[in-house]
């Protein structure tokens, strides 16, 4: 089985697979979306979303690094992605997928899913510019506003060329909200003949198993489960998993990352938003959140980490002595 780690805006970028390739279990990333809206972009605005493209297309742990793309226009989309070819992405993956409001209402993402028919433009488009060689996947959710047009869209993505499909299993009306509807991607799987990737509400052990159970796919792709428990894909393969000193060090080389690529301003949050979510499964994160989620200063956090995110004992409530 496979495990793929997911592209999400704002949250899994270059610097955090990196971070969450260091440890075992991950097999392929897919970045962010690039947004293609009515010009070729340079080589930069590929290369920005996915630095990985400088050195082989692979991060730096060596997990092999998809591109994903997100559009309406199937002519632009397919020179946009004959010029990602030539930078040799692992493959070219096709957003069909994303929620957010302000990308649905520029006809791009998840909003797609009520017309199967430009699906198959674009997957056609796409897959006819670059060479047979490259792969090209899509993401998918169940639909948009609901799932009358589930199997529709994946056959049409299907039909059209694309390689594998990966679905998350929610509509865009669902958002986030659990539950995840895992036995509607079994009914995706048993209608298509390409590879079907399970992705949705995966947090624990346990839900992958039940999530087997349901859709019938071995592989899926992790999100905020694995950004929650760096060590998730690993348990999920039965190898050895990271505990909370071993994650320590991965909150220093992100910080170290950070303060290279990410705007001052804005540098306290990223790494006060990866800890927000370890605290999820990781006691001591809590207290390291709540230790440091006033502090702005980057000299301030910098020592911290280097010192080994000490986290000063809360004193004991009133009357609980001797108790």
């Amino acid at each position: 089985m496979k495990i793929y780690l997911a592209p999400m805006e704002g949250l899994l970028d270059h610097l955090l697979r990196d971070m969450l390739t260091r440890t075992p279990g991950v097999d392929i990333c897919v970045t962010e979306f690039v947004r293609v809206s009515g010009s070729l972009l340079p080589n930069r605005a590929f290369q920005r979303i996915a630095p990985e493209l400088l050195r082989g297309s692979l991060t730096p742990s060596g997990v092999p690094v998809r591109v994903q793309l997100l559009g309406s226009d199937p002519v632009c989309l397919a020179e946009n992605a004959a010029r990602l070819a030539e930078l040799q992405p692992k493959a070219i993956d096709l957003n069909f997928g994303c929620p957010a409001k302000t990308v649905n209402r520029h006809r791009g993402g998840a909003v797609l899913l009520d017309e199967p028919e430009l699906l198959h433009e674009i997957v056609s488009a796409v897959r006819r510019a670059v060479p047979a060689s490259m792969p090209v996947t899509a993401k998918m959710r169940l639909g948009y506003n609901d799932r009358l047009r589930m199997l529709d869209c994946a056959h049409a993505l299907e039909s059209a060329g694309a390689g594998e499909l990966v679905v998350h299993a929610r509509t865009k009306a669902d958002g986030y909200k659990p539950p995840a509807y895992w036995y509607e991607i079994g009914r995706i799987r048993e209608a298509v003949s390409v590879p079907v990737v399970a992705n949705g509400e995966i947090w624990t052990v346990d839900d992958y198993l039940q999530c087997r159970r349901e859709s019938g796919c071995d592989d899926i792709m992790l999100g905020r489960g694995i950004v929650a428990d760096p060590g998730l894909a690993a348990r999920i393969k039965g190898l050895p998993a990271p505990g909370w000193e071993e994650i320590k060090p991965l909150l220093a080389a992100f910080w170290d990352d950070v303060l290279i690529h990410i705007l001052p301003k804005y540098q306290a949050g990223r790494l006060k938003q990866w800890l927000n979510y370890l605290k999820r499964i990781h006691p001591e994160a809590e207290a390291a959140f709540e230790h440091i989620k006033t502090i702005k200063e980057a000299e301030v956090i910098g020592a911290w980490l280097a010192d080994g995110c000490p986290v000063p004992e809360r004193a004991p409530l009133p009357g609980s002595v001797g108790l």
